[in-house]
């Protein structure tokens, strides 16, 4: 998939030093922004300035598969070394499944500060979430689904007035629709009613 780099986010990886980030925004009710730049930043995701919470190194994920074909190559992030931290309590209590993942690969200049406009390699939805305790710290493993996992769903709708009011609860399309079904339409012949108009 081809990208537009911005020219500061070129410049940083052809430097002859490059200081690769990622940023990781996890949606849950209340979303949770990670970095593996150790310390807080603050960058503006299209939804305003976020402070992503560096983790450094205790962040790992698998590599970001990209294929030929509409194929969805899914990522699994690991997060290890937490405890008591609102990501750990997320993972316990919150109905996780199909919230938003983007993850973005951005770069640090030569003063530590993130350059302008990370590119987003992956977007998906979190599908299972697995969490391992031990030594007081725990380690989270969250398998994340690509976006085109979609295509490989059915959209099964039928056209009855249970299945239309789900959608649209006020519209009544579709309850005359088995009255039509079984209703007798004369299409293109005299009825007898207009041949009797015709002799008078």
């Amino acid at each position: 998939m081809s990208r537009t780099l911005a020219t500061a986010m070129e410049e940083a990886i052809t430097a002859d030093l490059v200081r690769p980030v990622f940023l990781v925004d996890l949606m849950f009710s209340s979303a949770i922004y990670l970095s593996t730049i150790i310390g807080e930043t603050v960058y503006n995701n299209g939804s305003g300035d976020n402070s992503y919470y560096g983790v450094g190194e205790l962040l790992k994920m698998s590599p970001v598969d990209e294929v030929q074909d509409l194929g969805a190559a899914g990522i699994t992030l690991n997060l290890s070394g937490i405890n008591g931290t609102e990501l750990l309590n997320k993972a316990l209590t919150e109905d996780y499944q199909g919230k938003t993942v983007t993850i973005r690969l951005g770069a640090l200049d030569a003063q530590g500060a993130l350059v302008n406009n990370p590119i987003v390699i992956f977007a998906g939805f979190m599908d299972v979430m697995s969490l391992s305790e031990g030594g007081g710290t725990a380690v989270i493993q969250l398998t994340v689904e690509n976006k085109l996992i979609r295509l490989d769903k059915t959209n099964v709708r039928r056209y009855t007035s249970q299945d239309q009011r789900a959608v649209h609860s006020t519209d009544k399309g579709f309850d005359y629709v088995t009255n039509i079904a079984n209703k007798d339409i004369t299409w293109g012949a005299q009825t007898e009613k207009a041949a009797k108009q015709q002799l008078q």
